[in-house]
Order: structure tokens, then C-alpha cells, then sequence
């Protein structure tokens, strides 16, 4: 039986203090009734003997500590899952946003829901396609990886999200059992009014799920935001057989909301006022994601967040490269050229992409042309920085082919515009041509029966 309590003893921010609470546990969702009858929620963060404190999911103007009431429901927040999904906008509590019908729900899910157990897991090795060059050729996104994207203030990390949401596939047999779960965290409305408009233009909404958090929305929200999207994920993944890719824009803003959160609970704070447990929060969350055994589905997943200053050191991208399986880096310099996207390949990296290339999953020649472009834009990097320092007299005719192959290789294959959707095969072959650049006895990395077979034949 649910019981309603008067005895809210104080107010501080999001949270409120309870007293003389009987059989409430963590995590437990609450409502709130208002003399004026309105009905907010809440979620219960402490339970000391029988005081109570809770986080409100709205503002607290309004509360009258002797007339408000307050009744907790016997279970922790949950969404509504069901096929139904795809295809709608909801806000980020998983109320739909888009005008169209509530959800009849098959289920309600926990939005907690648990790490994947280390035992239960299946090793990612399956390619999936997201039509960006700098990604599939070099640093390749497998299926039930996490491969985050860090980027700057006032960089096009939005352009490039909604380019993956739009473009990424399975190839092969699975291609039509792909879904995509979008999760924008703390954006403005002008951001969210443009991946809705993206995702419709180009009828990728069709096969999205897409949860929306303004920065105006509580912070509390924004900490169940990415939540309600895995959440989503997992349903369409582990019961009904999908591959998901899950993309989370800004995860910076999530942590902030986190550490405002903290702050307001008066918590000891650690490196750069975040909380103490920003590591094993994030963890929670990333781990989410992956291939179990003996379920058809797979959960992948890419989370996007703005390094503050730049700076790889700072908590956030620290605490993220420490829990994912590598990085792809977006670079200033590269988007002050008009590179766009302007991915950094030298730093980026992704831990799993030897087990997501090769023969039967891409090509044969991927892994050695892969090496070779990496080794040739390094060479061509640094003859390009000598002829800066030495001028252009001072460097051997293969170091001016280098420095030429590396202005080729950003101007040709880094940058391709946020419409261009390339194939792996139009990506390899734009490899192999930048690559007949250089004399062929510059090509060590690659064995020569892939030089006999896919040297472009109008190459010089």
C-alpha cells in the first residue's frame, strides 16, 4: 500500500530532506503533490534510518513544506520500451516530444539497468560502416565496441554525429536489422530542432530512437537522459535481436549536472570539483554496451563530449579513454584549414579495429594499406614542418612527395563534407590512389600481391 507523508523538513536546491519514512529504498521514485495539485517527481538518492533525501526531477519553487505531499512508488524510475520507438523524439524522461501518440508499452524497464558481466561477454568483431573515411579506414568502429569522439568548444562534433546516425550500417545479411538510439544531452534548442530536421530530411528517423535534454531541463534530467537510451538500446539489442549503435552528445554536459548534483549534496570533491566517483559513474554507464553470449544483438556505442580548453587531461576525456576502447580526436588546426570533419587520425585510435577488418569483413588489403597511409601521413607531416623551418630546397624529391601526400591525404580523404557517404570498398580505393603518390618502393608496409592487385591503374 502506498502512504503519503507530510514531513518534508526542508529544501535545498534540487534536493529535499523526509523524515519519518517506513520501508523506502535507493533509487526509489516519489511524487510530489503540490496544495495547487500538481505532481512532480523525485528519485530517492539517502536513506538514513528514517530520514530521506531526495533529488527533484523539476525546480522546487512551490513547495510548501506543511501542505505538500509526498508518496514513494515501490520502484525506481522506468521507461515504457516497445518497437513503437523507433521512428519518435522523446524529451529526457521519455515523454514523447514529436506529437504523436503515448507509447503502448511491452515492457517497462529499469532505467539503472547493470553493467554487462566480463563473463557474459562476446568479443566485438564485426565492422560497421558509418561512410566517414577517417573512421572506417583507420580508426574502424566493430560492432559492441565504445569508441568515443573527444572535441572542442565550437567544433562540428554535432555535424559528425548526425552524419554517423545517418550513414552507419552492419553489412551483409544484417543490414536491415540495424537501429540507431540517439541520446542529446544537455543542447540547446536550436541543436535539437537540427538533429530532428537532419534525421527526418534524410529518413533516418525511420530506424532512430531519439531522446532529447535541453540545457534550460533540470540537471537532474540530464543525469537519467543517457539512461533512458541504453535503457532503450538494451530492449531493442538483448529482446529483440537489433544492432544498436547508441550516440551520446555531450557527455560533458552530463558531468557537469553531476558535479552541480554533488556540490548540493555538500560531497568532498575531487579533481576539478567533480565528484570522487565520476570514474565508476561513467563506467556504469559505457559498460552498458557490448555483444553477450548468446544473444543475436549488440549494443555499440559512441559518446561525444567537448574537451574544456582542449585539455585530454582533464577529467572527463581522461576518465572515458580509461573505460573505452580508444579515441577519435578532432583537431582545431584541421577545422581552421576547412577540413571537415576534421579528424585528428594520427592521435585517434581504436583499440579493437584489427578484430573488424580483413577478408570476409572488409578487404584483404585493409590492414596494410591502413599501416601505410598511417606511416605515410606521418613522413609527409614531418616534411611538411621541415620545409616550413628549412624551406622546400632543403628536402629530397621523396620527402616533397611525402609532404605532397599528406596535403592530398587531409584535402581528399579526412576531408569529405557531412553529406558524402563512402563505401569501405570507395574508401580503401581512395587510399590506394593517394597512395600511388609515392614510388612504389616507398610502400614497405603492404605485401607486395596487394600492390599487384589494387595499384590503380591510371596511377603515373
Amino acid at each position: 500500500m502506498i502512504k503519503e507523508y507530510r514531513t518534508i523538513s526542508e529544501v535545498s536546491g534540487p534536493l529535499m530532506l523526509v523524515k519519518n519514512v517506513d520501508g523506502v529504498t535507493y533509487d526509489e521514485l516519489g511524487e510530489i503533490e503540490l496544495p495547487s495539485g500538481e505532481v512532480r517527481l523525485c528519485k530517492v538518492l539517502e536513506v538514513d534510518g528514517s530520514d530521506v533525501l531526495v533529488q527533484l526531477f523539476d525546480s522546487s519553487t512551490g513547495i510548501n513544506l506543511s501542505r505538500s505531499k509526498v508518496r514513494f512508488l515501490g520502484h525506481p524510475l522506468q521507461l515504457g520500451v516497445s518497437e513503437d520507438m523507433l521512428g519518435r523524439v522523446f524529451d529526457g524522461m521519455g515523454n514523447p516530444i514529436d506529437g504523436g501518440p503515448e507509447i503502448l508499452a511491452d515492457a517497462y524497464m529499469d532505467i539503472n539497468g547493470l553493467p554487462m558481466n566480463p563473463a557474459a561477454r562476446n568479443y566485438p568483431s564485426e565492422f560497421i560502416q558509418t561512410g566517414v573515411s577517417a573512421i572506417d579506414g583507420l580508426n574502424t568502429l566493430v560492432r559492441g565496441q565504445k569508441l568515443p569522439i573527444f572535441s572542442g568548444s565550437g567544433l562540428p562534433h554535432a555535424a559528425l554525429a548526425a552524419q554517423i546516425a545517418r550513414q552507419a550500417k552492419v553489412l551483409g545479411d544484417q543490414a536491415g536489422n540495424f537501429a540507431v538510439v540517439f541520446a542529446a544531452i544537455g543542447i540547446t534548442f536550436e541543436e535539437s530542432e537540427y538533429f530532428v530536421s537532419e534525421f527526418r530530411r534524410t529518413g533516418a528517423i525511420d530506424r532512430t530512437v531519439l531522446f532529447s535534454n535541453l540545457a534550460n531541463d533540470p540537471a537532474v534530467e540530464r543525469i537519467s537522459t543517457p539512461r533512458m537510451a541504453l535503457t532503450a538500446a538494451e530492449y531493442l539489442a538483448f529482446e529483440k535481436g537489433m544492432h544498436v549503435l547508441v550516440i551520446m552528445t555531450d557527455i560533458t554536459n552530463y558531468a557537469e549536472a553531476l558535479r552541480e548534483v554533488s556540490a548540493a549534496k555538500k560531497e568532498v570533491p575531487g579533481r576539478r570539483g567533480y565528484p570522487g566517483y565520476l570514474y565508476t559513474d561513467l563506467a556504469t554507464m559505457y559498460e552498458r554496451a557490448g555483444r553477450r553470449i548468446g544473444c543475436e544483438g549488440s549494443i555499440t556505442m559512441i559518446p561525444i563530449l567537448t574537451m574544456p580548453e582542449d585539455d585530454k587531461t582533464h577529467p572527463i576525456p581522461d576518465l572515458t579513454g580509461y573505460i573505452t576502447e580508444g579515441q577519435i580526436i578532432l583537431s582545431r588546426d584541421l577545422h581552421r584549414k576547412g577540413i571537415n570533419p576534421p579528424i585528428d587520425v594520427l592521435p585517434s585510435l581504436s583499440r579493437l579495429k584489427d578484430k573488424g577488418i580483413g577478408e570476409g569483413k572488409t578487404r584483404e588489403d585493409h590492414a596494410n594499406t591502413m599501416n601505410q597511409l598511417f606511416a605515410a601521413y606521418s613522413a609527409g607531416k614531418e616534411a611538411a614542418e621541415l620545409m616550413t623551418i628549412l624551406g622546400e630546397a632543403a628536402l629530397s624529391d621523396t620527402d616533397k612527395l611525402y609532404a605532397k601526400f599528406a596535403t592530398e591525404f587531409e584535402n581528399q580523404y579526412v576531408s569529405q563534407g557531412n553529406e558524402v557517404n563512402r563505401s569501405i570498398e570507395d574508401t580503401l580505393n581512395l587510399g590506394w590512389r593517394l597512395l600511388s603518390i609515392l614510388p612504389k618502393s616507398e610502400l614497405k608496409r603492404i605485401n607486395t600481391k596487394y600492390i599487384e592487385k589494387y595499384w590503380p591503374e591510371d596511377a603515373k
